[in-house]
């Protein structure tokens, strides 16, 4: 990843980024010219753009790694006002890169996005969401240019106007809505501004602002204090520790066609993309840097699926595994080998391809059946069958069950980690600590996911939920295409996957353990047809089947069924954990809520302070002056 580039820019491809970048945005712009009555032409209108975007991607992805400045661009044509060019020194930020990590998440930025938007045509006429298409092209054309920019200004400039169209796209309907959008434009907002600190400090201590320029070691309290700001920008983006809280909110309160865009996939994509170049390019991490990823990594996995384990809202669960599957990456990019940071970008892509799913899933579920708690539906599986099996392709992916896509990424971090072990430190001395975590982390998924499959599609059915119906095909069919490549992308990963999409990225690597997807996908395919046969071949007539009953009574007769919910409320009773149940639900560990009080509590004490009397605030005026002037001296 720190290859050299070429500096003088291929025509065509100079060409496509203007394109890919400008297009979607000035797309955008006029869009908001047209009436929302119009909403179906402008989702038309807005699919062609992401179309012709995606077609531009392809592009950028063949053609050669190389730095593009546009400053002649802009030079030539500057405005002019008295024979003075007023953007004459513009062009000097105008640098973009592309190299193998920006190319891939482009791609991936693209897929997802014309996925999305096929989704949310159907989705958007009865979940409404005042400018969505436009909302939506500006943050893909922001994206693009976030992930190309090389100059750490423009990148920033992309950066932060994402955080705004994260804030537009949830609907203010109600007060908890409001509540979460303000929530996600406050925390957003104040760790660009911690980053802004990050990216002055690199300035001043390497007099460039170029990404592919800097490469820094986090050996004193400068460089690790710029590093530990632009971390807490890219954790806040991608949803992690301790910066998580605004993602399950926002989960829960926003359309499925604003979750599944952008906490599923672009601000997952962006977040961990930046972590990569924080990681590899930006800066030389040290032994206690990683220790700390790694920290920060295992404690997002383990935190955050505990918490999903007791929420009845299916949404606000799909919110949580949105936080634990960050800290997979975040333990990849904390090992600093090349295994664990191709498992890292795998698990991100992996990531957003199932995430995006299940969160279209859950619009789907929600659309039709117009609930949200999973103690109210059940036996959806055959009312709703594609969506039913692509959400359980989804979830055996997220919980890391082979022959699919997250079972491949998990399993690179694990054999990351078991290398890791071989080296020297307390953060490789603790290999086993990391991977047991990792594990039960996959564990814990796997058991919240139960919940999730059976109490929706599973169980008995509600005799109100006899009259639904699968979604339209515009909206099964981006799921379907989904559950597809998370099967691809999990029985062809060291074949095909890994060596045509991460390691040109991030260099030739090898595995320590002996590991082939495709005959482990061929083992997993062996053994469901050698348990059919042999099912068939003792004759299904052997079997007694009874219908299920409790306390002497049938459930037919007893006219009720247990809710999958209940079965996991013994976790918040045993005695440390309902404790610490208790206080997430008292939001002791939301950051945003301790920083709320905490600036509360501080201006109340202010403002009992101005008493009105002339005299306390001479005090207060002298007290001040003597601070300034023990600081200036």
């Amino acid at each position: 990843m720190n290859e050299p580039l070429v500096t003088l820019a291929e025509p065509s491809a100079c060409w496509m980024l203007q394109m890919l970048i400008m297009i979607p945005l000035a797309a955008g712009l006029l869009l908001f010219l047209v009436p929302e009555r119009f909403r179906m032409a402008k989702g038309i209108l807005a699919m062609a753009v992401t179309l012709y975007a995606g077609y531009l991607s392809l592009g950028l992805y063949t053609s050669a790694r190389q730095m593009i400045m546009q400053g002649e661009t802009v030079r030539q044509g500057c405005l002019t006002f008295f024979d003075f060019d007023l953007l004459q020194n513009a062009g000097e930020y105008l640098t973009f890169t592309i190299d193998g990590l920006s190319k891939l998440i482009v791609l991936f930025v693209s897929i997802l996005a014309i996925l999305i938007l096929l989704y949310t045509i159907v989705y958007n006429k009865t979940a409404k969401v005042p400018g969505y298409y436009q909302w939506f092209l500006i943050t893909l054309g922001c994206t693009y240019g976030a992930v190309l920019s090389d100059n750490l200004i423009l990148f920033i400039m992309f950066w932060g106007i994402l955080g705004i169209t994260l804030y537009k796209l949830i609907p203010g309907r109600d007060e908890e809505s409001s509540a979460a959008a303000k929530k996600t434009m406050i925390l957003i907002g104040a760790s660009d501004t911690i980053m802004l600190l990050g990216i002055a400090l690199l300035w001043r201590l390497t007099d460039t602002l170029s990404i592919n320029g800097i490469s820094l070691e986090t050996n004193n309290i400068l460089t690790v204090t710029a590093f530990l700001a632009l971390l807490v920008g890219s954790f806040t983006k991608a949803g992690a520790f301790p910066f998580h809280s605004w993602v399950p909110d926002y989960a829960t309160n926003a359309p499925a066609s604003s979750s599944a865009l952008l906490p599923a996939s672009l601000d997952k994509l962006l977040g961990i993309y930046f972590l990569a170049r924080i990681t590899s390019d930006l800066f030389i991490m040290t032994q206690g840097i990683k220790l700390t990823m790694l920290i920060i990594g295992v404690i997002t996995i383990i935190t955050a699926v505990l918490m999903a384990l007791m929420q009845h809202d299916y949404k606000r669960l799909l919110g949580y595994h949105a936080v634990s599957q960050v800290g997979y990456m975040i333990v990849g990019f904390g090992l600093g080998s090349l295994v664990g940071i191709a498992a890292g970008l795998f698990h991100m892509i992996n990531n957003a391809l199932y995430k995006s799913g299940l969160f279209m899933a859950a619009g789907a579920v929600e659309q039709r059946t117009g609930k949200s708690d999973i103690s109210d539906l059940g036996g959806l599986s055959g009312a709703m069958p594609v969506t039913f099996v692509a959400s359980l392709i989804f979830a055996m992916s997220i919980s890391g069950i082979p022959p699919f896509n997250g079972f491949a990424s998990k399993w690179m971090i694990y054999q990351g980690i078991i290398d890791f072990g071989a080296g020297e430190g307390i953060a490789a001395s603790l290999w086993m600590v990391w991977l047991g975590l990792a594990v039960l982390g996959s564990a814990l998924t796997l058991a919240s996911f139960i919940k999730f499959i059976g109490g929706i599609f599973l169980g008995r059915r509600e005799p109100w939920l006899d009259k639904i119906r699968e979604v339209p095909f515009l909206m099964w069919a981006p799921m379907a295409i989904l559950a597809l490549l998370c099967v691809l992308f999990g029985v062809f990963a060291t074949e095909v996957v890994i060596p045509r999409l991460f390691t040109p990225v991030v260099g030739a690597f090898t595995f320590s353990g002996l590991w082939s997807s495709s005959f482990v996908s061929l083992l997993v395919l062996i053994s469901i047809i050698l348990g059919m046969l042999i099912y068939l071949a003792l004759g299904k007539k052997k079997y007694r089947t009874e219908e299920s009953f409790v306390g002497g009574e049938t459930m037919e007769k007893l006219g009720a069924s247990y809710p999958a919910p209940e079965f996991y409320k013994t976790f918040t009773e045993f005695g440390l954990f309902s404790k610490i149940y208790k206080r997430a639900e008292e939001k002791a560990f939301d950051i945003y809520d301790l920083s709320k009080g905490a600036v509360l509590w501080l201006s109340g004490r202010l403002s009992s302070a101005h008493t009105g009397v002339l005299p306390g605030y001479v005090i207060w005026v002298c007290a001040g002056l003597i601070i300034m002037l023990l600081i200036i001296i």
